[in-house]
């Protein structure tokens, strides 16, 4: 079982983000994490003691919020924890200090996410991010001399911006930092955005993903689309196994079995009822389907058992032509940036 932890609120919003994020609404703090702990309480009734074996505390911005907001959460749940659990946390630069860190890290963090898209600065203004390149490597260097040994960044690439130049200097940037894990990110244009609808934002340049990709897989394996890491979060690996996953906080989203659960988006409604969810139910159908579409674009691989008789006769026609491979009675796909073609072909 895995656990998401939805914090939504956010010092600026960046041009390209639609996740439930809000700018305004800090003094609505007290009264969320009160209704977040309402839901834990509501969740946690259905699992057994130490069965959940990792945490992602998301948002939003979570290192907006001072860490003792976390204590209380961290004291509901530490029964429920696996001994060699997990826990990551996002932050963003401008709002991590040294002292959040380190107590972050004494209530059982051990792994930090750092938002930092970019070290070009006239990147990072074009995204509307509020730190500079000196306070993300900054900040990474504080995860890591407060203790946190498994510390990840965030880039964004496919700009209008983006060069060879500007993304090799990132990386090179990045590669020499103490990390051991990125995630890299083609920008996409979401609704209900700054950036959305405008032409002059997005450089659509596939060749920059396969370009990004060989500059970091120099020291960090691909082990997903968009991550690279010498350390494989198994939060990420935990998600494209499919495996149940429990989502608390306004617009959080979880899954059992054969459902999905959607918490409420608006933070005035959730805190009324942090209980109320919308209910998905999905099909035999639908759940291969999504286990098609993981696998392949990661390192999990699909069982072959999933597939009927005429998607495995395609399987074979890939595995000839050289696209997937068969090992221990899985497919894996060779080229992750095709996944999605690859599972449309399986699945067509």
């Amino acid at each position: 079982m895995l656990l998401y932890i939805h914090i939504p609120f956010c010092d600026s919003k960046c041009f390209y983000c639609s996740f439930n994020s809000y700018t305004k609404k800090h003094y609505l703090k007290k009264e969320y994490i009160k209704a977040l702990l309402k839901q834990l309480d509501f969740e946690l009734k259905k699992i057994k003691k130490n069965e959940i074996e990792s945490i992602f505390i998301g948002g939003g911005t979570p290192s907006t919020l001072e860490a003792n907001y976390y204590e209380e959460i961290f004291k509901k749940i530490e029964p429920y924890l696996k001994k060699d659990i997990e826990i990551t946390i996002e932050a963003n630069p401008n709002s991590v200090k040294k002292e959040w860190l380190r107590d972050i890290k004494s209530l059982g963090l051990n792994r930090v996410s750092f938002g930092v898209q970019s070290f070009d600065e006239k990147k990072l203004k074009f995204l509307g991010r509020a730190h500079s390149s000196k306070e993300a490597i900054s900040a990474v260097e504080n995860a890591f001399s407060v203790g946190f040994e498994n510390i990840s960044i965030d880039l964004i690439y496919e700009t209008i911006l983006d060069t060879k130049e500007l993304l090799e200097k990132d990386i090179k940037i990045a590669l020499n930092l103490p990390i051991n894990h990125i995630s890299a990110y083609a920008l996409t244009l979401e609704e209900n955005t700054p950036f959305f609808n405008r032409k002059d934002v997005k450089k659509d340049d596939e060749s920059l993903g396969y370009f990004i990709a060989g500059l970091i897989t120099k020291k960090f394996p691909q082990y997903e689309i968009s991550n690279f890491g010498l350390y494989k979060s198994k939060h990420n690996l935990g998600y494209w196994m499919l495996k149940d996953y429990i989502g608390v906080g306004a617009g959080a989203v979880g899954f059992y079995k054969n459902q999905r659960f959607y918490t409420q988006n608006s933070l005035e409604d959730y805190i009324k009822n942090p209980t109320k969810k919308e209910v998905e139910n999905l099909t035999n159908e639908d759940l291969i389907t999504e286990k098609i579409f993981l696998g392949f674009r990661s390192i999990v691989g699909v069982k072959k058992d999933l597939l009927n008789e005429s998607m495995l006769k395609r399987a074979q026609i890939l595995i000839k032509n050289g696209k997937i491979y068969e090992k221990d009675k899985k497919l894996y796909n060779k080229n992750l940036f095709l996944a999605d073609e690859i599972s449309l072909y399986i699945l067509q």
